[in-house]
């Protein structure tokens, strides 16, 4: 294995707790409802308080990974990870389990943003959109596994919430290990004026120094994303986050038990189903991965928007009573076009559409984004299908409707397949 693949793979470990951490939930969260008797309000906090450490984390990610360096911050990711596993394993209190499922939110974050970011500096051009895509790849790896552990889990009575939760302190312990095998970000040590570090990375990487010559020997100063000139990249880096998160992807990752159980079906094959959707998920990111340097981002992305469309017209009409049997064919077809599209280039995108003297703050911004319609989908959902019968119908007719306005979105967006951070910059 190539020294580059072998540091992508331990790198992107902190995209399989990403996809865990985001995922498990599903499983605990109408256990947790019970419990502690949570009104749909407090329900929906329960699920997003993730999401709002998430969006803190993505916020402040750039600023700390281009002060400190790629590698460092990873290791506090990793640190967090573990923490918040076990700390959700063992509360005792509804509180003590908002924090450390906020905690778990900050590292992902932070992770969204460094993981890819890292990926794309150490990586040669023309393997970038695969390399950077693993990221994608061990985040729907973990959604999978979470859906898999959730369900095995499940015999395991009222404790069962707590056993789904904590088993992500395994995989975090690893990464903690592993961490300690990488490379700096060779890129990062070039912009702060670490030439022979610099040049000792890209050794370790087999990769020639000359391909960023560009840099000059001295340190650079800090250089403010919000100007004119980044008017374009930062454009596109928002809007693409905006469309990737009011497809409802989330929602539909959050709550897919209950939404199983909204369309009749009985607890155990709601549990069931969710393993096929994470299946799928994986299967189709990997399928995306492996064309995304061949047939470029933009093809991918509308090509996807149009399954999604399709498909979620088909939910919105199955949650309605309308051939509802079949519901699981369609959250699948879905959930198959979005990892082909959305799924496979979101992290790649953002992590190479910015020069490389704002990479990290620009792919801060975009994952921002993100993150803060993630938060606002998956905190309004439940509150929206509980107050409605016809509650779901409405809420994915309305993804169906921005699926097409994302798909107008696409035609503008600037194709980078092929081309080093350099000549995209």
């Amino acid at each position: 294995m190539k020294p580059v693949w072998k540091f992508t793979l331990i790198a992107s470990l902190g995209g399989f707790l990403f996809g865990f951490e985001t995922a498990v939930i599903s499983g605990a969260e109408q256990i947790i409802q019970k419990m502690w008797h949570l009104d749909a309000m407090r329900h929906g906090l329960t699920v997003s308080i993730s999401l709002i450490g998430t969006i803190i984390g993505a916020i402040i990610a750039g600023k700390i990974a281009d002060r400190y360096g790629r590698k460092p911050v990873l290791y506090f990711v990793a640190c967090l990870y573990l923490l918040s596993a076990l700390g959700c394993a063992v509360a005792s209190i509804w509180e003590m389990f908002l924090l450390f499922r906020f905690l778990g939110g900050l590292a992902v974050g932070v992770s969204s943003v460094v993981g890819p970011v890292y990926t794309s500096e150490i990586a040669p051009a023309k393997d970038r959109g695969k390399l950077t895509g693993t990221f994608q790849i061990m985040i729907v790896t973990g959604i999978f596994t979470a859906y898999l552990t959730n369900f095995l889990f499940l015999s395991f009575g009222g404790d069962a919430w707590r056993y789904m939760l904590g088993i992500m302190a395994v995989p975090a312990l690893l990464f903690v290990l592993l961490l300690k095998l990488i490379p700096e970000s060779p890129r990062w040590l070039l912009q702060n004026g670490q030439i022979e570090r610099a040049r000792s990375s890209f050794s370790r990487l087999d990769e020639p120094f000359m391909i960023a010559s560009d840099h000059t020997n001295s340190p650079k100063t800090s250089v403010n994303l919000f100007q004119s000139k980044y008017a374009k990249p930062i454009f596109f880096a928002v809007m693409l986050a905006f469309f990737n998160q009011m497809t409802g992807i989330n929602a539909i990752l959050y709550y897919a038990p209950r939404i199983f159980d909204m369309a009749g079906f009985t607890a155990e094959l709601s549990y069931i189903q969710p393993i096929f959707i994470g299946g799928t998920n994986l299967v189709f990111t990997l399928v995306g991965m492996s064309i995304i340097d061949r047939f470029g981002r933009k093809k991918l992305l509308s090509m996807g928007a149009v399954g999604m469309f399709i498909f979620l017209i088909l939910a919105a009409f199955g949650l309605k009573g309308v051939n509802s049997e079949f519901l699981l064919y369609y959250i699948i077809g879905f959930i198959a076009s979005f990892a082909l599209s959305q799924g496979a280039v979101i992290w790649v995108f953002l992590a190479e559409i910015f020069p490389n003297e704002v990479r990290a703050q620009g792919s801060s911004l975009g994952s921002t984004t993100h993150w803060v319609f993630a938060a606002i989908i998956s905190w309004v959902f439940p509150v929206i299908v509980e107050g409605s019968v016809l509650g779901g119908y409405y809420v994915f007719l309305f993804y169906a409707l921005m699926v097409v306005a994302s798909f107008i979105f696409v035609r503008f967006m600037p194709e980078t397949k092929g081309k080093t951070l350099e000549e995209i910059s």
